[in-house]
């Protein structure tokens, strides 16, 4: 949600709601009606100091200071009623409520300069999202498709999982893989992988040859980055940062997909209440990790009909433990999820995983699924 700079609101950028705006000027309003009431050596003002320290947590620095200057007129009502706004104690009470409604109100700046700015974060770090991981079309060709994306860190837009998918002449190539690695490493190695993917998904025919091109690029990349870190070859980010990848070719005209599997789980199969694992004969490394231009990765077809649903996820969903410890069983879970379009089935998979993990996962999680649509009558 947008903010603006003098926008009175609260730490995410909306207007607070009747009750908290009331909430101080009531305060006030209790505590002098009580202080003029009460004995008078008896003295209830330093309690007015909460009504500005409580609407700076919510508010914007201008409700604040107004806020802080009714508790100090407040004050100097009460001081008026009980003996003289020259008393010598109340005078302190109203310079001392005075200095600590500008210092709360200063801060209250701070926080809402420091809210926006994040606000504008976030902004860019979604835009930048939108142009690495884009969201998969729903239509490409005989194809249905729907992608979901969980962050394992509150408030990330993106990290070491990837996916896409790419029209070709003869029909829809997609890749899902898994960075590893943290941090920048891990977004900038998948941003990599995910460039390299678009631009040569269209330009190599066979799949196992696109699989060795990308293979060579994933390599160049860890070249390049021990080159820009000096050349060190100790840091554990540079080492582990190969790929698992699954790349799959489907094409229009033939009621199958072909898969090449870099190190990667093995997608799913969901066909007439069962799930199938499309396991691979000769599953090669990850992407980065071997000398695979040397060795022509091997490629396994499997059919692939009409209202069959392949779910495809990286093993940040896999590895999503409860807290017994246990592994999420996603394949016994798919199982319940048959018949269902690729839209439905990752909303049940996100809040059936959500719920096995506590609400939080411990790895970044990417899940696609395509249901291919039976031919037009």
């Amino acid at each position: 949600m947008g903010h603006r700079r003098g926008h009175e609101g609260t730490r995410d950028g909306t207007r607070p709601g009747p009750a908290l705006l009331v909430a101080p000027f009531a305060l006030i309003a209790v505590v002098t009606v009580i202080d003029i009431n009460v004995p008078p050596e008896v003295h209830l003002g330093p309690f007015l100091v909460a009504a500005p320290a409580l609407t700076a947590s919510f508010a914007g620095p201008r409700m604040t200071a107004f806020v802080g200057v009714v508790a100090v007129l407040a004050q100097a009502a009460v001081a008026l009623a009980r003996s003289s706004i020259t008393d010598l104690n109340h005078m302190y009470q109203i310079v001392a409520l005075f200095l600590i409604s500008a210092i709360v109100t200063f801060f209250a700046r701070l926080r809402e300069r420091n809210a926006a700015e994040m606000v504008q974060l976030r902004t860019v770090a979604e835009a930048a999202q939108r142009s690495v991981l884009r969201p998969l079309p729903v239509r490409s060709g005989p194809l249905h498709l729907a992608s979901l994306y969980l962050a394992a860190e509150e408030g990330a837009q993106l990290g070491g999982d990837l996916f896409a998918a790419a029209r070709t002449a003869e029909g829809t190539r997609v890749i899902i893989g898994d960075v590893r690695g943290k941090g920048l490493d891990a977004i900038s190695g998948a941003a990599g992988v995910l460039g390299a993917f678009r631009a040569l998904a269209r330009q190599e025919g066979r799949l196992p040859g696109l699989v060795t091109r990308l293979d060579t690029s994933v390599a160049a990349h860890r070249i390049d980055s021990l080159n820009e870190s000096g050349g060190r070859s100790d840091d554990p980010g540079l080492v582990e940062a190969f790929v698992t990848a699954a790349v799959l070719d489907l094409p229009d005209a033939a009621p199958e997909l072909r898969l090449v599997s870099c190190g990667h789980p093995p997608p799913l199969l969901l066909r007439a209440g069962r799930v199938h694992a499309l396991d691979a004969t000769e599953p090669g490394p990850p992407l980065g990790v071997g000398p695979l231009s040397e060795v022509t990765p091997t490629e396994d077809a499997f059919a692939f009909r009409a209202g069959d649903v392949l779910l495809l996820y990286t093993d940040g969903v896999t590895e999503a433990r409860d807290r017994s410890g246990h592994f999420y069983p996603l394949a016994e879970r798919a199982a319940s999820w048959t018949g269902l379009g690729p839209e439905r089935l990752l909303e049940e998979a996100r809040a059936d995983l959500l719920r096995h993990a506590g609400g939080r996962l411990g790895d970044d999680a990417a899940l696609v699924a395509v249901e291919r649509l039976p031919d037009p009558a």
